[in-house]
């Protein structure tokens, strides 16, 4: 009879550490991961052309055209009061005729990482939080006084627009 009772009280036993260990296996929270920032939760604000006089020895030598993307926080980028644009153009300004990045004569050794890590954490820092998450180059090019004047005397256009040929036309004969 004791030995019936035992077998009772150890299946019983048994079966409660079993529910409760099978609870509490169940219970436990997974650790949630944060998406990775370039797969949610951010937008990109695509910049527009800037065009860059670079200044050298008190003369203009020749003009960088950028355009620049960048990822940012959605809800924290409709809480500020200057338009983006304005503040990305000002950026660049800055940092390349304000305190230039780039020196004009060993122009071989820009370096572009450097370079989107200075707009970034510049546009952080005059916002005064990380808003800029990631800077995207869609077009970065130099074109010299020269490149400029070789495309004009070619006829060639910056804009895509025809250029106007200035010589007259030959007079029609008159009937």
């Amino acid at each position: 009879m004791i030995k019936l009772l035992a077998t009772g009280v150890w299946i019983c036993a048994v079966a409660l550490a079993s529910v409760y260990f099978s609870v509490q296996l169940t219970n436990k929270e997974e650790p949630v991961q944060e998406d990775p920032a370039m797969f949610g939760g951010l937008e990109t604000v695509r910049g527009e052309v800037t065009s860059i006089p670079v200044i050298s020895s008190g003369a203009v030598q020749g003009y960088f055209l950028t355009r620049l993307s960048y990822t940012v926080d959605p809800a924290k980028i409709q809480k500020l009061s200057v338009p983006v644009n304005e503040l990305i153009t000002d950026a660049l300004y800055t940092a390349l005729v304000g305190e230039p990045l780039i020196d004009f004569p060993d122009m071989e050794r820009f370096d572009l990482e450097a370079f989107k890590t200075h707009i970034r954490d510049t546009l952080n820092e005059r916002v005064g939080e990380e808003l800029f998450h990631d800077v995207i180059v869609e077009q970065i090019d130099f074109l010299s006084k020269e490149d400029i004047r070789s495309n004009v005397q070619q006829g060639r256009s910056l804009k895509n627009n025809p250029t106007i040929d200035r010589t007259p036309a030959p007079a029609a004969p008159s009937n």
